[in-house]
């Protein structure tokens, strides 16, 4: 679903394929599954809070769409990311298993962050005016979906076209945390797999 959400969605979006309700309900079902994603309570407790946040926002911004809900809604969304990245990571270095899952957890988590790296950028552009500017219309609505994720995948991968660029100090460094866990977080990962792989082979 996250490589859906990340690789598809933004060309669907973009293409007028699909509208921004179903961009939405696929936000929401992302948002549901991730309370099943641990089995601590408190965890269980806190992502079911967030998704009926999400979906209480939701249901106000479409009925009127005031700003200030647009912004409290990606603001919630921003801390369900973060804390789907916080399952994810502690489930990767939970003990030293190396497994299909431990793969499949490490590329969500790097999904994770291209999402909430976007969801940032639209949270700046909707609070300060400032976020990415180029060869871009914004329209400071869910529309722009499909640029602000691009822009937090080329910024995360260190790719850098040069097509979209940051506009002011807090994008600027947003795009460059973006690009510095693109580079540590695969080195880190990289670097446990390795060292389960010889321990392992080491106890054989």
């Amino acid at each position: 679903m996250l490589l859906f959400m990340v690789f598809l969605m933004p060309v669907l979006v973009d293409g007028g394929i699909v509208d921004v309700l179903f961009l939405n309900v696929l936000f929401l079902a992302l948002y549901f599954i991730g309370i099943f994603s641990s089995e601590d309570k408190w965890i269980i407790y806190v992502s079911s809070f967030l998704f009926m946040a999400h979906l209480i926002l939701l249901l106000i911004r479409f009925d009127d769409t005031p700003n200030q809900f647009y912004l409290l809604e990606r603001l919630v969304g921003l801390v369900n990311m973060s804390l789907f990245i916080f399952i994810n990571v502690r489930l990767l270095f939970r003990n030293a298993e190396r497994n299909a899952y431990r793969v499949i957890g490490a590329v969500n988590v790097y999904l994770l962050f291209a999402l909430m790296g976007a969801f940032a950028f639209e949270i700046l552009k909707i609070h300060s005016g400032k976020s990415i500017a180029g060869n871009i219309v914004l329209k400071n609505n869910d529309t722009d979906y499909a640029t602000y994720v691009y822009y937090s995948l080329v910024s995360l991968t260190t790719v850098g076209y040069g097509d979209i660029y940051p506009d002011g100090m807090a994008a600027r460094m947003l795009s460059v945390l973006l690009s510095a866990i693109g580079i540590l977080y695969p080195a880190v990962i990289i670097a446990r797999l390795v060292s389960h792989t010889i321990v392992e082979q080491k106890v054989r």
